[in-house]
């Protein structure tokens, strides 16, 4: 059975557009078929200061996988792609990829290393705005 999953993809080194670029392409190798994405989009970094703009998108993937499947999946991409450091703590640094989980079917999980819907998202633009372009009528549930 494929699950309906969004993910939220951002960068802000190197280059950020064929960074989202080759994670989207692992991603679909690794984790599940892409259904949708997002335009790309410029955003300031949220909850730090750096001089470097993030690239951003949000792309819906079925997959056969549980969360946690996922999860793992993902931060093994970023760590492929070069990802050293996770933001600990509301701790966030400049990074080269960043694939947040941000909805698994209808599913509302807390765990202390996944929650979803993603606790965030609601109020991250940068997140907002590419799911309001590829699922505006389900943004429009997160909406505050």
């Amino acid at each position: 059975m494929a699950h309906n999953v969004f993910l939220s993809l951002g960068s802000n080194l190197g280059n950020k557009e064929e960074n989202l670029r080759s994670a989207i392409q692992l991603i679909e190798k690794q984790i599940g078929r892409i259904v949708v994405q997002s335009a790309f989009y410029v955003s300031d970094p949220w909850g730090f200061n750096s001089p470097n703009s993030f690239a951003n998108c949000v792309i819906r993937i079925d997959t056969p996988l549980s969360p946690f499947k996922v999860l793992t999946l993902t931060q093994n991409i970023e760590k492929e792609m070069g990802r050293t450091h996770k933001s600990t703590n509301g701790i966030y640094c400049d990074r080269i990829i960043d694939i947040d989980i941000l909805l698994y079917d209808d599913i509302q999980l807390q765990t202390t290393e996944l929650t979803i819907p993603h606790p965030l998202m609601h109020l991250r633009d940068f997140v907002m705005t590419p799911l309001k372009e590829i699922a505006p009528e389900i943004a429009q549930r997160f909406q505050p």
